[in-house]
């Protein structure tokens, strides 16, 4: 136990970005930085350890680039050094202050944590949040590391990215850049919950957030549950009801419990979403993620659109190939799972977008002529960037209706397509055997297993006779039927391959491209809350519904000879957790009686639209 502990500690280190990476063999850290420990107080008295970096050529001035992290500073110890500090290597080895800080309540900081604290508009006397936190360090450091340039700059790859957005909120005025990086936007929407529906798949990493510390430590106070197998899929349906999970989680457990407890986006949700709070945000934003990022792809999207719609700062977006942290990473060959999308991608996006970032708004004029689009995304079908004035970009509506003989239309129809979703036999979300923490790969997984299951349906174009690029927003606006009273409705966008594809390297021995269904964007809608986040309803037997879907943005190129496919179906197991079937107040409370078998309908009117961009 202590061994899987311990890995999951690195793994988490830096937010699941897997930042300890190698770095180049003439380059040493020790070499180049002074190290030092400090604690910073809070003004509310709460000390929270930091870890400072500092050139050892102190000819002229620098500034400090800064990750708050609740995944550990380490190592301690001011004799024990990273081997990479900073955003990236270029950033480290051209010389500039690096901080890491743990954030109040987490490992050598003082303090209780609270899980997605909730920031405080209007603060009075010593109240503090993590926008506050990072207010009073700032103000500390550049009052106290000498050769500092007066300008600081924020970064953090999934919770440190979270960390980053908070320190847009009424910042300090020598934070002059930050860029979130796959940074949660709101626990509701993202991680643990997408629409409503739990992910089950993210069960282990409870523990990693729900249990207090008795004060300040550098050994893990924790321990992840193990599933005793690797079949996820027969552990979790082994296990029935959430309820039945409890023998893992304790009362001890304050994420366990709140997730119980708020099963709907009320005000305890609602309060821990930062996004409906940027607004009058002024220093420079540049914001990251991964087109395939199976946790944290709604928060960098909504992070770029609700800055843009609510200030007048400078804002821009990077979204590659990647999945979860894969920009921080310098690996040759840049895949997800089977696919192959090209070499030293995150490289270059080290080199020629993130550092000329920093550098500009840091040591640079720190003006709007930066060198960077507003908007710079992978095409994910063409293999290549595109820049964009804005984002969504202009393009035309393009409408594509659920139609009869499994195609995809361009009127509705009266056809109606139904399936049994059984609750013993639900749609695994990917073919593979396998104990995975948080999953990655299925983000463009072979979805040929869940097409052949008669429980997904499928809606296909014919062979394209030119390319078809789609960019943008994504909403399906399903016309549905359930026998019984709630369901959850899942929409995949899958890329048909042509018979004659050729494999990549990254592609799993027992597969092949030839007619390969690549999974492009995917999404689910727990039914209940098709009207409402904070007031679930129960679906009428056999009456046709609405359930609108708003799947996360694309930029994908269908290519000439390929095929764009719809899949709908009603579990997807265990990425979340099982539905019912039948409407509860809480799912998480349901009994094993609960759960029913259910037959579904999808209506021919049924349509899912997407912007379509010419060249």
């Amino acid at each position: 136990m202590n061994l899987l502990r311990n890995f999951f500690i690195v793994l988490f280190i830096n937010g699941l970005s897997l930042q300890l990476v190698a770095q180049t063999e003439e380059f040493k850290v020790k070499e180049h930085y002074n190290k030092t420990e400090v604690t910073i107080p809070m003004r509310d008295g709460v000390n929270l350890h930091t870890t400072i970096y500092s050139p050892k050529d102190t000819s002229k001035d620098y500034p400090i680039l800064m990750q708050r992290t609740p995944y550990s500073s380490r190592p301690y110890g001011e004799d024990q050094f990273r081997s990479l500090i900073g955003p990236n290597k270029f950033l480290m080895e051209e010389g500039n202050i690096i901080v890491y800080q743990d954030v109040r309540g987490r490992w050598m900081s003082e303090g209780k944590y609270d899980n997605m604290r909730a920031y405080i508009p209007e603060k009075t006397g010593n109240q503090t949040d993590e926008s506050s936190d990072t207010y009073d360090t700032i103000e500390w450091l550049i009052n106290n590391i000498e050769n500092n340039n007066g300008r600081v700059g924020t970064w953090g790859i999934s919770y440190p990215g979270h960390y980053a957005i908070a320190s847009l909120l009424d910042a300090h005025p020598a934070l002059k850049a930050a860029s979130p990086q796959a940074g949660i936007g709101d626990f509701y929407f993202d991680d643990f919950h997408h629409n409503g529906a739990y992910l089950l798949s993210y069960w282990r990493a409870t523990a990693l957030f729900g249990y207090q510390k008795d004060g300040p430590t550098d050994e893990a106070w924790y321990e992840l549950p193990g599933l005793g197998t690797q079949d996820q899929y027969q552990f979790f349906l082994d296990v029935g009801p959430l309820s039945n999970l409890d023998e893992y989680y304790r009362e001890d457990n304050e994420f366990w419990q709140q997730l119980k407890e708020h099963p709907n986006y009320d005000e305890f949700w609602q309060s821990r979403g930062i996004i409906q709070h940027l607004e009058d945000i002024e220093p420079a934003v540049m914001v990251v993620g991964g087109l395939f990022d199976a946790e944290d792809l709604y928060g960098p999207f909504e992070t770029y659109k609700n800055i843009e719609k609510r200030s007048d700062n400078y804002n821009t977006m990077v979204m590659g190939p990647w999945s979860h942290g894969d920009w921080a990473r310098l690996t040759e060959r840049q895949a997800v799972g089977n696919v192959y999308f090209g070499d030293n991608i995150s490289k270059d996006y080290q080199q020629n977008i993130e550092t000329k970032f920093f550098n500009h708004f840091l040591k640079g004029e720190a003006n709007d002529n930066s060198g960077l689009p507003e908007a710079y995304l992978y095409d994910t079908g063409d293999r290549e960037w595109n820049t964009y004035d804005q984002w969504p970009p202009k393009g035309e509506e393009k409408v594509f209706f659920l139609g009869d003989d499994q195609k995809l239309t361009n009127e509705a129809s009266e056809t109606e397509k139904s399936f049994v979703s059984d609750v013993k036999k639900p749609v695994p979300y990917n073919d593979e055997i396998k104990a995975v923490f948080t999953p990655r790969e299925y983000m463009t997984g072979d979805q040929r297993f869940a097409a052949r299951r008669p429980d997904v349906l499928i809606f296909e174009t014919e062979r394209l006779e030119e390319d078809m690029k789609l960019a943008g927003e994504i909403e399906a606006i399903l016309q549905v039927a359930t026998t019984g009273t709630d369901a959850d409705w899942v929409v995949k966008v899958i890329d048909v391959y042509p018979m004659d594809s050729e494999n990549y390297e990254e592609t799993m021995p027992h597969l092949n491209m030839d007619n390969y269904h690549m999974m492009v964007r995917s999404e689910v809608m727990r039914g209940r809350f098709r009207n409402s986040f904070e007031n679930p309803e129960p679906f009428t037997p056999n009456q046709k519904t609405e359930v609108a879907i708003k799947l996360q943005d694309i930029n994908h190129t269908f290519k000439k000879g390929h095929k764009l496919q719809i899949q709908v179906q009603s579990t997807w197991f265990p990425l979340i957790d099982l539905n019912p079937q039948t409407f509860v107040p809480n799912i998480f409370e349901a009994s094993e009686e609960d759960f029913k078998t259910q037959t579904h309908t999808v209506y021919g009117d049924s349509r899912i639209k997407f912007t379509e961009v010419k060249n």
